[in-house]
């Protein structure tokens, strides 16, 4: 098995750029990690000095079960967990099994904070964007499937997820292994990537 993470910050495009990795190398039938799945319930989450939940933390994660599922799955046991929806309970979250492949992705903000988690990576990528077009997808979807007001998404960008950013990802990003920038350079960076991802990945037979 070979593991490759994707961090970067929120709304920078890291699912995408999953999505159309496993499209890429679909013939691995590639599993998918995502750390979202691992959030820990609301009573449990850090508040900030106003009392509002602050998400964007590295303790707002399930670290001790996301790792040991995490190496479950790279020992090449399946695991259960069940997917993130906003704002629902494990009852109306639908139960999911992911098996073990040739090709594992891990994505999240945490994925090289997290030193146990890096120490599984066989090849890192980071996805930088303009923080103004990451703003821009973040009021669009807080708005429209969360039901957040731009009062309340604008305080969570100031108050934590740029701080968060600050302190828990952009410190990797030289670190990473490939730096993937989600704009005008997108399709040629994609080509880039690929061309230094093919050599790594296992042969199928």
């Amino acid at each position: 098995m070979k593991v490759i993470g994707i961090c970067g910050g929120s709304g920078s495009g890291k699912t995408t750029l999953l999505n159309r990795l496993a499209e890429t190398y679909s013939d691995y039938s590639p599993s998918v990690f995502s750390m979202d799945n691992y959030y820990k319930p609301i009573e449990e989450q850090s508040v900030d000095t106003n009392g509002k939940v602050n998400f964007d933390l590295p303790t707002a994660l399930d670290k001790e079960r996301l790792v040991q599922d995490l190496k479950d799955l790279t020992s090449g046991k399946s695991i259960e967990v069940f997917e993130y929806q906003f704002n629902a309970g494990n009852n109306r979250n639908v139960l999911i099994t992911i098996e073990p492949s040739p090709l594992l992705i891990v994505e999240g903000l945490f994925v090289f904070e997290y030193e146990e988690v890096r120490e599984l990576l066989d090849f890192s990528i980071f996805v930088d964007v303009d923080p103004a077009i990451q703003l821009d997808r973040r009021i669009y979807r807080d708005q429209e499937s969360r039901g957040y007001s731009r009062s309340e998404i604008m305080y969570q960008w100031d108050n934590h997820v740029i701080p968060c950013y600050n302190s828990f990802l952009a410190p990797h990003e030289t670190k990473s292994d490939f730096i993937y920038h989600n704009d005008s350079r997108s399709e040629n960076d994609f080509l880039r990537l690929t061309g230094v991802l093919d050599p790594v990945l296992p042969k199928l037979k």
